[in-house]
């Protein structure tokens, strides 16, 4: 049987990959994905909660409708982020972070 702490344990590893993605990578898109992932661990977190957190013998859907809205509101950061690494792109030529954080001319 699966575990609260089976559930704890991949999001942790998750979570773990996507800091260690963010922290040692320099290419912008693949630092993105790491966010995700980390958003996504974060998520998976919710719902592992509030399926172990019983009331009167059910699960407890509130975590799990938090979790809904936070994935509406990371598809419309998706949507802003890719147009603005897009943007970079085309003024740079390059998807590097150290090609971005000079933005002078």
């Amino acid at each position: 049987m699966i575990t609260l702490n089976d559930y704890l344990l991949v999001a942790g590893i998750l979570f773990a990959i996507g800091l260690a993605g963010v922290v040692v990578r320099r290419n912008i898109i693949v630092i993105y994905m790491c966010l995700e992932m980390m958003l996504s661990a974060a998520n998976l977190t919710l719902v592992a909660f509030s399926r172990f957190h019983l009331v009167d013998g059910a699960p407890d859907y509130a975590a799990q409708s938090l979790v809904f809205f936070t994935i509406t509101v990371a598809a419309a950061e998706v949507a802003v982020g890719l147009a603005i690494i897009v943007a970079l792109f085309r003024a740079k030529q390059s998807v590097d972070v150290e090609s971005v954080t000079k933005l002078k001319g």
